[in-house]
């Protein structure tokens, strides 16, 4: 998408002059010959950047630099000076215009601060992207109740800190959902985000799998292979089912956590990486710790910020919010025109219990949306289970 620049010049020859360089540069271009109609423009959205003379006919621009700074967003501004006003273009960089420009204009400095100007726009919209994009994983997650609000604020802190997290909760209550969270909300968003089932790998395997391994380390081993610990590095390794480990293992991640360092199987040089381990498990950590099957000091080196997430049936306060959220995403994801729920519909989906937690009521709504003709699910849309909850 292309930035579009404020022209705010009263010279409709200089006005001209530059709209003509910058359509021919790809950007798109409006005009303003005073104050009053920059001011419009700016309250109404239209301008992600301003270039912007000092002197107008109704007042200075610096008046409107000092509006522009009050804007969220503000769009970068390129400050316009005759010769010799470099004081004024001090001042104009001390209260937030990016940069100046001297006249009469250089082409090419023109395009160059605007192109320059055009990175921090862009740089803006992928950040509210992946804004956008925590916020509707967040959907998933947090529904209306205080103890939901609190979660997703700690999942914020600790995405911000790169620390260590521990998820627990039963299957289905959006552990790995809130995983990519804090990945989105953190520094990491833009590296690796690398998941291991480590329930779903056998016990031989799985230190392989996670440190990789040197050629001729066991039977098979015909190269070098990475493992998932490097591929991670700069980003976050999500160890899901971490209580499926055996305590040797176990013992090695804890060195990983306090060193930041491990050797592949088979190998002697040590390789350091950079990763934030998120850990997540359905099982009661603190039971499997008094039987000795899961290391006591790896269960405090991991849950720095600790995220018990509660079952579907504790929270179901949050059921409405919760569909709601799954209706808009499945609108979006297949054109489906449903758009609501009725109240008798919510009514038997509360009077479930949920064993199989979000996902279970994920399915549930995606399901409905399939028999679903009208613009809102309704009782009748429900499978029988759920009709004959209402219905009793």
């Amino acid at each position: 998408m292309s930035s579009t620049v404020l022209i705010v010049d009263d010279e409709e020859t200089a006005r001209s002059f530059v709209h003509g360089a910058l359509s021919d540069a790809g950007y798109e271009a409006i005009e303003a010959g005073d104050l009053a109609a920059a001011r419009q423009a700016i309250k109404t959205g239209a301008a992600d950047i301003v270039l912007l003379d000092v002197v107008l006919p109704d007042g200075s621009g610096l008046s409107l630099l000092e509006q522009i700074e009050r804007e969220n967003p503000s769009p970068p501004v390129i400050l316009i000076t005759a010769f010799g006003e470099v004081d004024i273009a001090v001042e104009a960089m001390k209260q937030g215009a990016q940069d100046f420009l001297q006249k009469p204009l250089d082409l090419e400095r023109l395009i160059s601060a605007v192109e320059r100007a055009s990175e921090v726009v862009s740089l803006r919209r992928e950040l509210a992207l992946l804004r956008k994009s925590s916020q509707d994983q967040y959907e998933w997650i947090v529904g209306d109740t205080p103890e939901m609000a609190r979660i997703a604020d700690e999942a914020e802190r600790a995405a911000a800190a790169s620390v260590s997290v521990l998820i627990t909760g039963e299957t289905g209550t959006g552990k790995e959902i809130i995983a990519n969270v804090i990945r989105m909300a953190g520094p990491r968003a833009d590296k690796p985000f690398v998941p291991i089932n480590c329930a779903a790998l056998p016990d031989t395997m799985i230190e392989s799998e996670l440190f990789g391994h040197e050629a001729g380390a066991f039977t098979g081993a015909t190269k070098r292979k990475p493992g998932l610990m490097e591929v991670a590095d700069g980003g976050i390794l999500f160890l899901d089912e971490i209580s499926s480990t055996k305590t040797d293992m176990q013992a090695k991640l804890l060195r990983v956590l306090d060193e930041r360092k491990f050797r592949r199987v088979g190998g002697i040089h040590e390789i350091i990486v950079d990763v934030q381990i998120i850990a997540a498990s359905n099982r009661d950590l603190l039971a499997m710790m008094k039987d000795g099957s899961f290391r006591e000091d790896l269960y405090y080196r991991l849950k720095v910020v600790d995220l018990h997430l509660p079952p579907l049936r504790e929270r179901m306060a949050d059921v409405p919010a919760l569909v709601g959220s799954f209706i808009r995403q499945e609108s979006l994801r297949t054109g489906n025109p449903v758009t609501d729920i009725t109240p008798r519909a919510i009514e038997a989906l509360k009077a479930h219990d949920w064993p199989g937690n979000m996902r279970e009521l994920r399915h549930v709504i995606e399901r409905a949306m399939l028999f679903c003709d009208d613009e809102e699910i309704d009782l009748g849309h429900l499978s029988p289970e759920f009709q004959s909850l209402i219905s009793s």
